[in-house]
């Protein structure tokens, strides 16, 4: 009896060890870290720059799709680039659920150069989840917004679900507390929302997203004068539905505050962005922001930090792909 129980402890203390290097070996696995890639792709930020100063060059636009792509993947369920992924006849991928249909090509094709660049330097090591987040930061720089460190060491995600990201992105048409409860689910405060609806600052929305509150002669918000110019722009959208319009009407491709400056003003383009100014809750931020530039710049990189830490893989919870836009 002394030996079968000597033999049981043996055993339970085996199991436990193993356990403990499996834990051991998981969290060093899962360790986000900002110089992730210093040894295994030395040239990774260097060559991160020089794909999006290109595109952006090429393609001023690059900026504002690269930031709501990002958005749009990190946002649902955490940043893992399932947004990328394809659909085959068997799936119906991310990308083309009905809020994704309007993302910008630009936004796909810039992470795409990059992770061909990053392929031919070093194969099967970068995931396409690290290369959003820091093109994305880059691209902010390049017109004029914040620099703010980016943790590495992501991994992509094996699965893409259309069904996945129902009801679970914010709309221009909602409301400011449905708003608030989505963000607070994930852990933002009212703040921190507002600090990211900042983004609104660079890009431009579809006449389709807004056209149908504007009007000049009534209290929707907009600037009458504003309305009607809105409506001269967007008065063939329904026969052409690519039809768009800046969302920040005074510098629409510099990242500033103006954005915040414009609201009070009724020069916001979005149901979305009068609500901001209007509920008492978000309207404190809004006006902050509109005077004081240098405040929205430090929380802003902050809720962007914040939000490349969502719901992130590492280690063996996901893969590297080799295309961005297929599942290994």
């Amino acid at each position: 009896m002394a030996e079968q129980s000597q033999l049981k402890n043996l055993t339970i203390i085996l199991l436990l060890l193993c356990l403990s290097f499996q834990s051991l070996s998981f969290a060093a696995e899962s360790h986000l870290t900002v110089d992730f890639y210093s040894k295994s792709c030395p040239k990774f930020l260097d060559i991160i720059r020089e794909t999006i100063t290109n595109k952006q060059i090429s393609t001023p636009t690059t900026a504002a799709a690269a930031l709501r792509l990002f958005f749009h993947d990190c946002f649902p369920n955490g940043c893992d680039a399932s947004v990328l992924v394809s659909s085959t006849a068997f799936n119906t991928a991310e990308r083309d659920s009905s809020i994704n249909l309007s993302l910008p090509g630009d936004g796909f094709d810039v992470v795409i150069r990059a992770k061909t660049a990053l392929e031919l330097a070093c194969p099967n090591t970068v995931s396409c989840s690290d290369i959003i987040a820091v093109a994305v930061r880059d691209l902010l720089v390049t017109v004029g917004g914040p620099y703010y460190e980016i943790s590495l060491g992501r991994r992509d995600s094996r699965t893409s679900k259309s069904s996945l990201v129902s009801d679970l992105l914010p709309l221009p048409s909602m409301q400011i507390s449905k708003l608030i409860d989505q963000f607070s689910s994930r852990g933002f405060s009212v703040q921190e929302m507002v600090a990211l609806s900042g983004a609104h600052t660079i890009g431009f929305s579809h006449c389709k997203e807004f056209t149908n509150r504007v009007n000049p002669n009534n209290s929707t918000g907009y600037n009458p004068r504003f309305a009607v110019a809105l409506k001269k722009a967007c008065s063939n959208y329904k026969s052409d539905p690519t039809i768009s319009v800046f969302n920040d009407v005074m510098t629409p491709n510099k990242f500033d505050n103006m954005y915040f400056q414009n609201i009070p003003k009724g020069l916001g383009l979005l149901e979305s962005d009068h609500g901001l100014f209007s509920d008492p809750r978000t309207r404190p931020f809004v006006e902050l922001y509109a005077r004081d530039q240098s405040r929205f710049f430090n929380d802003f990189a902050g809720a962007m930090q914040k939000l490349s830490l969502h719901g992130v893989l590492t280690g063996r919870r996901g893969e590297i792909r080799r295309r961005c836009d297929a599942i290994n």
